[in-house]
């Protein structure tokens, strides 16, 4: 066992989070750990990385285990940018290059005194470099930056950088770090598509013990390799991905409900029996003590009988149903030739984009590359440069953006939403209840609102508005799995058509028919689910390479055999004679970098040489 969580209680502002909550996590196990918001995730998180301690039971470790968990945004002292961040996670490898440097500098000017003290110290130090894979560090953070694409703004100040921006910093340099419990919460928040899918390759091959709070369908199936499920302050454990869990958890609480059933029948009967043996007891003249004492031994049996727990088949889920204005004419989006930069960075260039009633469209893209623009474009908060980009006739709009912010931070939760939707208090009370904000819920100031009860307000309020087409970005954030089974189950019921923005893969599939991929300012529109888009894209990418062939290297004459055998044992003479004076030259060679890039070209020109020799014995034949 890596981590032993033995009895553990959690309370916070007086509320129970869980109680005696047990878990063995072992080495190299791939744990998910799934639960309503508000279950207690993330705290069971802060206690596993000891940023919180229980307020009973204990947490063991096996010795020497590293952690890493990313619980807040640090602030650095001095001026760094996000590659140095990067670059502080091999802070000690770091230190010996420097000292390596130091000591190169020293051997230059060294007398002949100190020469082989400086040369006994800079071996061992050079030692101490390659046993830490010190050369691959360099290319082991160009990994993290082209697979979590951080490359637009590494360079930059961190101090300077937006919040999801330093989230994902932060999370390539635990990444890099390489920690043996590797602790990741929401990790796939502030990631597109792309990014997620490298992530998931990364954490599959991650040699460590991985546990991860998610969200993401698509994400615990390929990385997980169990689940543990929180809720009502109990954990159950299963083996096996997403998938399996999900199979297994209905067929647990099937078996639960049943064992219920049964006790709660033979309970029962065991109280029928009591209450008729007293009433026999007490009509027999005179009373029978016999049957009196039967009956009291029988209660005595129900009451230190272990009573099962009602399982809690149907938890309490939103109410969303959206209701539908009439219908919009045929076409509901017209995007033609539009073009958008901002500053000198062009972001469209001549994007087409076509969407008709009832259709199911999804957006999709890297990060960067203008899809909430098209979003705010339709919408009228953005214009485009150039061409056109307008909603068709009678086209009624409900847009439900990833930023959500109220225009009164103060404002009670209940006013905010008879703000968009004009019913009575306890009209409102009643539809708030639907979304899970219960009694003293609807009082709370919109400020204080965590991310997943603003989308629940937000989707409230879009609810009961006259809309026949949704503007959805990234709809699915902050809201927990059932949540999200719950908007797609709503959404697949609306009558009007829909626009989305999202990167939840199980999402897309589930919902959309239509495909548009956004790359390089150009709209590439797929009659298909994200699934079906991608591998088309990928097929679309390769037949371009197949079409457009690097232009052939012109060939020379063919020259007489014998000109052909002279020239071929001319260059072999000239590149024995490059190798036998670099080997001489590698003899004297005092500086680590300029050796290895040496015998790197030593290494080429032997091939090369083997290479010539082959193709001047087969001319010779």
């Amino acid at each position: 066992m890596i981590c032993t969580i033995q009895q553990v209680s959690k309370m916070l502002g007086g509320n129970t989070i869980f109680e005696n909550l047990s878990l063995d996590i072992k080495t190299g196990d791939k744990l998910g750990i799934v639960g309503r918001n508000g279950s207690g995730k993330t705290t069971l998180f802060k206690l596993i990385a000891g940023v919180e301690p229980p307020d009973t039971g204990q947490i063991h470790y096996k010795k020497g285990t590293t952690i890493g968990y990313l619980a807040q945004i640090p602030l650095f002292e001095k001026s760094m940018s996000g590659y140095d961040v990067l670059k502080s996670a091999f802070a000690e490898l770091v230190t010996i290059q420097q000292q390596l440097a130091e000591l190169e500098l020293k051997l230059s000017n060294a007398e002949d005194g100190s020469m082989e003290r400086l040369l006994l110290q800079y071996g061992q130090l050079q030692d101490e470099f390659v046993r830490r894979d010190g050369y691959t560090m360099d290319s082991e953070i160009e990994k993290i930056i082209n697979g979590l694409q951080l490359r637009s703004f590494v360079g930059r100040d961190f101090r300077e950088m937006s919040g999801g921006e330093q989230t994902k910093v932060m999370l390539g340099k635990l990444l890099l770090t390489q920690p043996d419990l590797l602790l990741l919460d929401e990790p796939t928040n502030h990631l597109d598509l792309f990014a997620v899918e490298w992530l998931e390759e990364y954490l599959a091959e991650y040699t460590g013990t991985l546990v991860i709070i998610s969200h993401d369908r698509y994400f615990l199936d390929h990385v997980v390799k169990k689940v543990a499920d929180l809720e009502e302050g109990e954990l159950h454990l299963y083996s096996g991905n997403y998938s399996s869990f999900i199979q297994e958890k209905e067929e647990r609480l099937l078996r639960e409900f049943q064992d219920y059933e049964e006790q709660q029948k033979k309970m029962k009967k065991m109280k029928e029996a009591i209450k008729r043996l007293r009433i026999w007891a007490n009509e027999a003249n005179p009373p029978n003590a016999g049957l009196h004492r039967q009956a009291r031994n029988m209660e005595r049996a129900l009451e230190r009988m272990e009573k099962v727990r009602k399982p809690l088949v149907d938890p309490k889920k939103m109410g969303l149903t959206f209701e539908s204005a009439q219908r919009s004419g045929k076409e509901v989006v017209i995007m033609q030739d539009v073009k958008k930069n901002f500053g000198e960075k062009v972001l469209l260039s001549e994007a087409d984009l076509h969407v008709y009633w009832k259709d199911r469209t999804a957006i999709v893209g890297k990060n960067g590359s203008g899809k909430s623009t098209i979003l705010k474009m339709l919408i009228g908060q953005l214009h485009p440069d150039e061409g056109v980009c307008k909603l068709g006739s009678n086209v009624k709009v409900g847009f439900l953006s990833q930023h959500f912010e109220m225009s009164n931070p103060k404002a009670r939760l209940i006013d905010a939403f008879r703000e968009e939707v004009s019913v009575s208090e306890g009209e409102s009370r009643h539809i708030l209840a639907k979304f899970m904000f219960y009694g003293p819920d609807v009082f709370k100031r919109v400020g204080d609102l965590s991310g997943g009860e603003r989308m629940r307000l937000r989707l409230a309020q879009l609810m009961h508005q006259d809309v026949n087409l949704l503007v959805l970005d990234e709809p699915t954030n902050h809201l927990d799995i059932e949540s999200r089974e719950v908007l797609e189950d709503a959404l697949e019921e609306f009558p009007g058509t829909i626009l989305a923005v999202s990167h939840d893969r199980y999402f897309l599939n589930k919902l959309f028919s239509r495909t548009a991929w956004l790359e390089e300012g150009e709209i590439t529109m797929f009659e298909g689910s994200f699934d079906w888009a991608r591998t088309k894209w990928h097929e679309l990418q390769q037949a371009r390479v197949v079409e457009h062939p690097l232009k052939p290297i012109p060939v020379k004459k063919q020259l007489a055999k014998e000109e052909v055998l002279v020239d071929r044992e001319a260059e072999i003479e000239r590149l024995e004679l490059r190798i036998r004076q670099l080997e001489q030259d590698l003899l004297t060679e005092s500086e680590w970098e300029s050796y290895e890039l040496g015998m790197k070209n030593l290494c080429e020109m032997k091939t090369s040489l083997d290479a010539y020799y082959e193709k001047w014995m087969s001319e010779c034949e």
